[in-house]
């Protein structure tokens, strides 16, 4: 009987030494005879065991979940090439549609901005200068698309003031296209010194001048990618003309433009034409032309490059860059320019809105 006994405990220690593989089993110390065969008895049924094997599923579902784990990161990481920040990432990954929309239209809000709250800031900016500004309008001087074009092309690296006292001399000698096609270049030059670069801008208007009655018929196309085809005229020059002479939405992307906008967060790009893009998907096409003139105007009479008058500035709550500038309200009113500080804007000939809200007509070349 000891003998049978003995065989007893060595079968019942087999099934027992598989149980205690599981992580569920403890070990427990020298078994006795007595509590090795209640072992043998819960594992004697080959149909209990058989469940006790099947839970190594719990294994392969931890397996399975971590591919899913892998997804995930790889989907958090999608926003990131939209180039949102990092704290708006999660909101971006949450609405995989509102992701896609904010990669479409290009807006990169820096800083820890959400694009819906930067559109919001955005607006109200405009909608501030535009009260400041309700008169705002190109600075240069013209009677027709041909001579708002010559213009434009000459304002580059000077003053629209400059351009403005230089032109009228120009224009009284060649009028239209055709004249200043045949033009003696010597004799433009001269006319275009004050303006600087002159030998430049002089080989620019006369060549776009050939372009127009060549190509155009003698009249200035309507269409961007035309009026990109002649000599000297690139997008910017392109949309001041659009917007100001056909009345044709464009944003005008210069060196105020550029500079402000970064001021305000709208944008960290520094190309124009990327500059372009980020800026336009934050406003209804129909505003562009008026939102380049707010911003342009307020960056040459109180947004200045060097030292900004902060302490005069009608958007310094909504201006990330408060605080860049002077910011005592006496000391910042002394740094307003044109007709905010109480001098004369850039055109002679200003529309009369600008002179109906104070402004006064620039000085022509060589006055006192």
């Amino acid at each position: 009987m000891k003998k049978t006994a003995k065989k007893v405990t060595k079968r019942a220690a087999t099934p027992a030494a598989k149980s205690a593989e599981t992580p569920t089993e403890k070990p427990t110390g020298k078994p006795t005879g007595k509590k090795a065969a209640p072992a043998a008895k819960k594992t004697t049924a080959g149909k209990k065991a058989a469940p006790a094997k099947k839970v190594a599923p719990s294994k392969s579902a931890a397996e399975k979940s971590a591919p899913a784990k892998k997804a995930a990161v790889t989907r958090k990481v999608k926003p990131a090439d939209v180039v949102l920040p990092a704290d708006t990432a999660v909101k971006a990954d949450a609405a995989g549609k509102k992701a896609a929309s904010v990669k479409k239209i290009a807006v990169r809000p820096p800083g820890g901005e959400s694009p819906t709250a930067l559109v919001r800031r955005a607006r109200r900016i405009n909608r501030e200068l535009a009260e400041v500004y309700p008169y705002a309008h190109p600075e240069l001087d013209f009677e027709n698309p041909f001579q708002l074009l010559v213009a434009t092309v000459l304002s580059a690296q000077t003053t629209d003031l400059r351009v403005n006292q230089t032109t009228p001399a120009l224009f009284a000698r060649y009028p239209t296209p055709e004249d200043l096609a045949a033009a003696d270049p010597e004799e433009v030059e001269q006319i275009l010194r004050p303006c600087g670069f002159f030998r430049a801008k002089t080989r620019s208007v006369i060549g776009l001048s050939k372009s127009l009655v060549e190509n155009f018929g003698g009249e200035v196309p309507g269409r961007l990618e035309d009026l990109v085809t002649l000599p000297g005229v690139g997008r910017k020059t392109a949309f001041v003309v659009l917007g100001n002479a056909y009345g044709r939405p464009g944003i005008t992307v210069d060196t105020h433009f550029q500079r402000l906008v970064r001021r305000w967060r709208w944008t960290d790009e520094t190309d124009p034409d990327k500059i372009e893009a980020a800026v336009g998907a934050l406003f209804p096409k129909s505003e562009w032309t008026d939102l380049s003139h707010h911003v342009i105007w307020h960056g040459r009479r109180i947004c200045h490059a060097r030292k900004p008058a902060c302490g005069a500035c009608p958007i310094a709550p909504l201006c990330p860059a408060y605080g860049e500038g002077e910011t005592d309200p006496e000391k910042a009113r002394k740094l307003l320019k044109y007709e905010k500080g109480g001098f004369p804007g850039q055109r002679l000939n200003p529309p009369q809105a600008y002179l109906d809200a104070g402004g006064k007509p620039a000085p022509p070349l060589g006055a006192a």
